[in-house]
């Protein structure tokens, strides 16, 4: 396996735990998590997607997560009973919020800024 692609899975579980704790002390912000999430996604595609360019990730990650966010607006029987399952809820969200969306952007922006310094130590 290629040591950027073990550093990224290692960024995306250290931010999962980062998100779940975050979700379990009490005064900090939500958008913290979501912020958190974003980032999650975007070193999990890098991960899988380890040759595409860093901007394509991002835009990627940027589109999954804002296509998550989006399809909180559905409130169908069968997806609103998968949200309110754990994972559900961690996955899907709960409610729209378009706060989200700047949370997820400045994520995804942090995460695109790590990816950048790891690839420079790999030329």
């Amino acid at each position: 396996m290629r040591p950027q692609r073990i550093k990224y899975i290692l960024l995306t579980a250290l931010i999962i735990g980062l998100g779940l704790l975050s979700r379990r002390i009490s005064g900090l912000p939500l958008w913290l998590g979501d912020l958190l999430y974003a980032s999650m996604m975007t070193f999990l595609l890098q991960s899988l997607f380890i040759k595409m360019k860093k901007s394509y990730v991002a835009i990627l990650a940027l589109a999954v997560t804002f296509l998550i966010e989006f399809s909180q607006l559905y409130q169908g029987e069968w997806i609103v009973q998968i949200r309110q399952t754990l994972l559900g809820r961690l996955v899907l969200g709960q409610g729209f919020l378009v706060s989200d969306l700047l949370a997820y952007t400045t994520g995804v922006i942090l995460a695109y800024l790590v990816i950048s310094h790891i690839k420079k130590g790999y030329k």
